[in-house]
C-alpha cells in the first residue's frame, strides 16, 4: 500500500481524476448489466452513462471483454484470506464473502454474461479463463494451507476441490434462480470440510 501511495503522490493532482474516471466507467458497466443485461454493454453506452469519452475508456480497457472483466472484479475479485489456523473457518470466509457479492443487485446477470462469454473461442475465452483462475486462487491456497497443517488430506485434488467450493453458490444463483443464503454456506462448509478432512 505504501508503494502505491508514493506513486500516487509523485503523479500529482491528476491521480484523483484518473480514479474518478475508472470508478465511473466500472460503475456504469455494472449499472447497465443490472438494468438491461450484458448485451447492453457497448463502449458508446458506457461512455454516455459514465460521462467520459470513448478514448478515455479505450486507454484503460482496449476491448469490451477487458472492460467487463474489470467491472466483474469490482464485485467478484481476488480474495486475501488471513491465516485463521482452521481450514473450515477460512472456507467460511471465502464462501461468505462470495455470498455477499452474489446477493448484490445485478450480480446474477453479470455472472451469467461472464459464463456465456467464456463459451466463446480464441482470445476471449482465454481472458475469461485467466479471470476464473485468479478468483479461485485463494480457495486453492487455503486448501494447500490445510494440507500443510494436516487438516486436509494430502491426496486431495486441490483444483477439483476448488471447483466444488465455487460451483454451488453459482448454480443456486444462475441455474436455480434463487439467491444463495447463509444456510447454503453452512451446508457447504460442512460437506466440503468432511470430504477433504484428514483423519490423521
Amino acid at each position: 500500500m505504501a508503494g502505491t501511495q508514493s506513486r500516487g503522490a509523485e503523479r500529482g493532482p491528476g491521480r484523483p481524476r484518473e480514479e474518478r474516471v475508472t470508478g465511473a466507467v466500472l460503475n456504469a458497466v455494472v449499472d447497465l448489466v443490472t438494468e438491461q443485461g450484458i448485451g447492453a454493454v457497448t463502449m458508446d453506452a458506457v461512455a454516455a452513462r459514465a460521462g467520459v469519452s470513448k478514448p478515455a475508456i479505450y486507454r484503460r480497457w482496449p476491448t469490451k471483454q477487458d472492460l467487463i472483466i474489470a467491472a466483474a472484479e469490482t464485485r467478484i475479485g481476488v480474495l486475501s484470506v488471513p491465516d485463521l489456523g482452521d481450514f473450515r473457518a477460512e472456507l467460511r470466509f471465502i464462501l461468505t464473502t462470495r455470498l455477499e457479492a452474489y446477493r448484490l443487485p445485478g450480480s446474477d446477470r453479470l455472472i451469467a454474461g461472464l459464463i456465456g462469454a467464456a463459451a466463446e473461442t480464441g482470445a476471449v475465452r482465454d481472458q475469461y479463463a485467466e479471470y476464473t483462475e485468479r478468483i479461485t486462487s485463494e480457495t486453492r491456497r487455503i486448501l494447500e494451507r490445510g494440507i500443510a497443517r494436516g487438516e486436509v488430506r494430502p491426496d486431495t485434488d486441490v483444483r477439483a476441490a476448488a471447483t466444488v467450493v465455487a460451483a454451488p453458490l453459482l448454480f443456486r444463483l444462475i441455474v436455480e434462480q434463487e439467491l444463495p443464503d447463509a444456510a447454503l454456506v453452512d451446508t457447504l462448509v460442512d460437506l466440503v470440510g468432511r470430504a477433504v478432512h484428514s483423519a490423521a
